[in-house]
């Protein structure tokens, strides 16, 4: 995929003279490769939706530590990670939930979430402003609303009540509005998410890689049924995206991680990043650079920053025989384990091997291991910002359907979906027994589906697991919210008021 990928950014980079040219405000500062503007889409607000797809790739409280602090250290299948003098301040808030109200990381991901949020009404206020009623606009308009869709769904699961913005913010006083409750913000993600999936095309074909399709849409809408346990509206979707037949399950498990599984027919949302072969052109992203063994560069594994580290937990949680345990986690000392998708390569028993003593983690991220060879001729050893960052999988879909048809009451019916996910993991089906049975398995499936892609913390507190499982390492029942960022309380002079839990 790596040569559409290609193409799309050479159409990002170009797009800004393109737009000079016709009239619009260029978003970015590359001189036009390629395109023409007879490639380009040209809705009315094309160089504004492309703005945002940069600025979503570019946002760490989306693609780098902020998000992983949030949505991945605070689960039980992994932690801060690195060696502990580094970034030690983040184990005591998101390890061991002793939440902090003024804290670097959820500042930076409650602003980056309102910025994107500001970016998509600039967008659609752009729109409507102009009368631009056309498919084109209208296709750009519903890019716009997912992506407003999207940060609030982050943004209602990890703070609870939050201010709805619906229109173009002038000042910064304009964000100074008053917290709307839960099902508010919810009612609004159904109205941007079902205006997406009716107005999006199923694709976009390979000229543009990763752009939102209506298979997104509705993907991303049953999650959020899932989440106020809304079953029939949550299968009803999943069944539309699995009835569409657009989508399947990669082949292997580990190919989904490697470069030609981006944008593959597992893929339904991923952030993109390229960066050329030569490391000439850098359109990345920092999501791998954060995880990427940490070593000593005389080693040849100093690979990124090694933080989010699975844990013994979810090391201990794959069954014999499932292929994804060897396709996940990196072992120390250990064969990196070509048969999942390695290298042929060794880790190191140290920092500075040969010398003894232990690397700072004993597991790392295999699904952020980059290729060496490409990392060779990138010149980016230590930070591969070529990786997409994988947000929903087919294989999502697949559970979400068995977990809400089982939940109707179908589970006979949606043990199919669940096997078609085990099988691909090289392990024998389930057969259907009692529903709480079934939802043992998908809650087991689940996890060692998704470990380390930020999806298990907001399982177990939706599921109402999370005081069993996390009770031990700090977690208490207010934990499931994190407090308001305490300068966005201040900025706003009380107008928002704190979680009334903290």
């Amino acid at each position: 995929m790596r040569n559409f990928k290609s193409t799309f950014f050479a159409l990002l980079l170009a797009l800004p003279f393109l737009m000079m040219l016709s009239g619009c405000e260029k978003f970015l500062d590359r001189k036009p490769l390629t395109a023409t503007l007879e490639d380009l889409n040209q809705g009315g607000i094309e160089a504004e939706i492309f703005g945002i797809y940069s600025n979503l790739r570019n946002s760490p409280g989306f693609t780098t530590i902020p998000w992983l602090g949030v949505h991945d250290f605070r689960s039980d299948d992994s932690e801060k990670g690195s060696d502990a003098a580094d970034g030690a301040e983040w184990v005591a808030p998101f390890d061991n939930f002793q939440y902090v109200k003024d804290l670097w990381a959820t500042n930076v991901y409650w602003d980056d979430h309102m910025t994107l949020i500001q970016l998509a009404n600039s967008a659609i206020h752009k729109a409507d402003s102009l009368g631009l009623t056309d498919a084109s606009t209208q296709l750009n308009v519903a890019e716009a609303r997912f992506m407003r869709a999207f940060s609030y769904f982050d943004l209602v699961r990890t703070f609870g009540e939050v201010p709805i913005h619906s229109g173009k913010i002038y000042q910064s006083s304009d964000l100074c509005k008053p917290k709307n409750t839960v099902a508010e913000v919810y009612a609004f993600i159904d109205a941007d998410l079902q205006f997406a999936a009716a107005t999006l095309p199923a694709s976009w074909g390979s000229q543009y890689p990763g752009r939102l399709s209506t298979g997104a849409a509705r993907a991303l809408h049953a999650k959020t049924y899932l989440y106020r346990q809304n079953w029939a509206q949550a299968l009803a979707l999943c069944q539309q995206v699995i009835g569409s037949t657009t989508y399947s399950l990669n082949s292997s498990y580990y190919g989904i991680f490697k470069d030609a599984g981006e944008n593959s027919g597992e893929s339904i949302f991923e952030i993109q990043a390229y960066v050329s072969p030569n490391g000439s052109i850098d359109q990345g992203c920092g999501f791998a650079t954060c995880m990427g063994v940490r070593a000593a560069t005389a080693t040849g594994w100093n690979l990124g920053w090694g933080w989010n580290t699975p844990t013994d937990n979810l090391v201990n949680a794959f069954e014999a025989g499932d292929v994804r345990k060897g396709s996940t986690i990196l072992f120390s000392g250990q064969s990196d384990d070509p048969s999942t998708g390695g290298y042929g390569r060794v880790l190191p028993n140290s920092i500075f091997d040969p010398v003894p003593g232990p690397l700072p983690r004993k597991y790392w991220n295999k699904k952020i291991y980059a290729d060496p060879a490409y990392r060779a001729s990138t010149g980016f050893s230590d930070n591969p910002r070529w990786i997409n960052k994988r947000i929903i999988r087919y294989a999502d879909v697949l559970l979400m359907a068995a977990e809400a048809s089982n939940e109707l009451g179908q589970g006979a019916t949606g043990i199919s979906w669940l096997n078609q996910v085990r099988t691909r993991a090289g392990l024998s089906g389930r057969t259907y027994t009692t529903q709480a049975q079934m939802r043992a398995d998908i809650k087991h499936e689940r996890r060692v589906e998704f470990g380390v892609e930020g999806e298990r913390f907001f399982d177990l507190v939706r599921w109402g697991d999370a005081l069993s499982v996390l009770g031990s390492l700090g977690y208490t029942n207010r934990c499931r919210y994190y407090p308001i960022p305490q300068p966005v309380i201040d900025r706003c002079g009380g107008t928002i008021i704190q979680n009334p839990e903290w």
